[in-house]
């Protein structure tokens, strides 16, 4: 691979390396698993990149190549790997500014997110990372109505979830 690819893979990944965390952080349970679905989705992606024509902005196209990396080992592993969930670990932070109120909100919010199925989770993720309907279609390979009516539904699941736990 020549020079110039190379250095563009990796400053595109470096501006866009927070989506691939997050990704990591919605379908594994725990610091390993998430170390190696990063380096799994960054060989994927490296291993794409030549294909990637500029189409579609480079942030998508990750978008598209994490999640279908995720996914794909997500369905591979579930039946034969067991994870400690984060409750379950010790912790030790020295941040006396730490927002305990915010960090068990978003406990909660990411265990709610665990029950929905591996299309809601991409969906519900984009969300809330402000994505409009146009980029979430075109991520996801679904039209935009479809994306819509599948985020409404989701809505209505995690509602239902959330609400009696109060939030």
């Amino acid at each position: 691979m020549s020079e110039n690819l190379e250095q563009s893979f990796v400053k595109q990944l470096q501006e866009n390396q927070n989506i691939i965390h997050k990704i990591c952080r919605l379908y594994t349970n725990g610091d390993d698993a998430h170390k190696d679905l990063f380096q799994e989705i960054t060989i994927q992606l490296w291993k794409a990149f030549p294909k990637f024509r500029g189409d579609s902005k480079f942030s998508t196209w990750a978008y598209r190549v994490a999640l279908n990396t995720a996914i794909t080992l997500y369905r591979k592993t579930k039946r034969s790997i067991y994870t400690i969930e984060f409750e379950g670990r010790q912790h030790f932070l020295n941040d006396v500014e730490y927002d305990y109120e915010e960090e068990e909100q978003l406990k909660l919010m990411y265990k709610a997110v665990y029950q929905l199925n591996d299309i809601e989770k991409a969906l519900i993720f984009m969300y809330l990372e402000d994505k409009d309907y146009h980029e979430i279609a075109e991520t996801l390979g679904i039209s935009e109505v479809n994306a819509r009516v599948k985020m409404n539904r989701i809505k209505g699941k995690l509602k239902k979830i959330l609400n009696p736990l109060g939030i």
